[in-house]
């Protein structure tokens, strides 16, 4: 009887530690098929993630050409030839692209260690375009240094120098979420910095979009709420007063509220009204590519802050809602492949993919709320489509590091080392 009880417990124990070794053996990504259980194939890299910025800059090529190729019939702009900006696009963009290639080349550790110097870099660079003879002069703004093949904005390292140091900063500080003065106030003193350097060219537009990119990435880093809520405050009262003692931006906000007004209609609310003409005149699907009245020197900057309104005019709804599309399915992927980070216990990689997310996103929120006359005017770019060499090439370098991120994900849910 005993043998029996033996034998019995012994295939039982015999066949549930085979059960068990075979359930084991499983991959831990596996799909069910007819033919039985096979591993997902798991790319090197997001390809989903690189044809969207892929579409976006290739439609961005086309529409720049389009938006300029009447500029040499301005006075202006005589001695240009009609792909003039063309031209100088894909330059930036093919240097963009090296660069990016570069960029994603080196590990995300690399950049968390020297991101505080980047932040640095970034500053000096902001005090160095305010010095005379140095920084180039363009309506009436000190942005650019001229590098003989391009204008270099430094405005637009800024904004990746702010993501890259916040990111760091919250790593370095985590331990301190809970106390105002130790988490908040070093940082807020940093984006204030930077904040004075660009109201001296002025570019108010790049202080909004590097103040949110700081804030955000505070938040989503863990500082308390009520912090948080305090911090948006006290920038919402700045710029209340700063726009109490600035008569031209005044001007901006009262023109946007009532555009068609007379006294703001061929003034401070031209670009506004041409830009929600040349929207209307695309109804559905638009005039035709190239077709265009409102690119013919009636919308100024129609290559630059308001080429959404040259999409809307020739390729019409459909042209913009696929353009909001696909930002809205960009922002959403980085902020994945940011808490896909998180996850992984790369926190510093996380805040920054987020924090880049953030940048685009809004970014491209507020160019679009320009364009379509939610938003008071601001001198911002497209993300990825505009003209403009700085901004091209800053946009690439970060989604090259986000991709360097999602790129170390993947290796390490392989199992292997990021």
């Amino acid at each position: 009887m005993n043998a029996v009880l033996s034998n019995s417990l012994g295939a039982l124990k015999g066949w549930f530690g085979k059960k068990r070794q075979r359930d084991d053996e499983l991959p831990v990504r596996a799909h069910l098929e007819s033919g039985g259980a096979r591993p997902v194939r798991l790319m090197a890299f997001d390809q989903a993630l690189v044809a969207v910025v892929c579409t976006l800059v290739a439609l961005g090529v086309v529409m720049v050409y389009s938006a300029s190729i009447a500029m040499p019939d301005n006075p202006k702009f005589a001695n240009y030839s009609q792909s003039y900006f063309l031209q100088r696009h894909l330059l930036a963009l093919a240097i963009g692209f090296v660069v990016a290639l570069v960029a994603v080349q080196v590990p995300i550790s690399v950049w968390e260690k020297h991101a505080p110097a980047v932040f640095v870099v970034s500053l000096i660079l902001l005090v160095v375009v305010l010095v005379p003879f140095i920084g180039k002069v363009v309506n009436f703004s000190r942005r650019w240094i001229p590098l003989g093949v391009m204008n270099f904005q430094p405005s637009e390292l800024a904004k990746l120098a702010v993501a890259l140091y916040a990111a760091n900063y919250m790593v370095r500080r985590m331990d301190a979420r809970e106390n105002f003065f130790r988490a908040v106030s070093p940082m807020v003193v940093a984006v204030a910095f930077v904040g004075v350097l660009l109201l001296r060219q002025p570019d108010m537009g790049a202080f909004i979009v590097i103040a949110t990119i700081a804030m955000g990435i505070l938040f989503l880093g863990g500082v308390n709420a009520r912090m948080f809520f305090l911090i948006a405050l006290v920038m919402l009262a700045t710029l209340a007063l700063f726009l109490a003692f600035d008569d031209l931006r005044r001007e901006r906000i009262l023109a946007y509220l009532d555009p068609w007004n007379p006294k703001y209609a061929q003034g401070k609310g031209y670009q506004l009204t041409h830009s929600l003409i040349a929207l209307g005149r695309g109804e559905i699907f638009g005039q035709g590519l190239g077709s265009s009245v409102e690119k013919l020197h009636y919308l100024p900057e129609a290559h630059t802050d308001f080429l959404l309104a040259v999409i809307g005019e020739e390729l019409g709804f459909v042209g913009v809602a696929t353009v909001i599309v696909l930002f809205f399915w960009l922002t959403r992927r980085l902020f994945h492949i940011g808490r896909q980070a998180i996850a992984l216990d790369r926190v510093f990689a996380g805040l920054l993919c987020q924090g880049i997310g953030i940048w685009i996103g809004f970014q491209a929120f507020i160019n679009m709320g320009v364009n379509l006359g939610v938003l008071p005017t601001k001198g911002l770019t497209l993300p990825l489509m505009s003209y403009g060499g700085s901004a091209i090439l800053m946009n690439l370098i970060a989604l090259a590091l986000v991709l360097r991120v999602d790129i170390e994900n993947r290796t390490l849910m392989r199992g292997g080392r990021a």
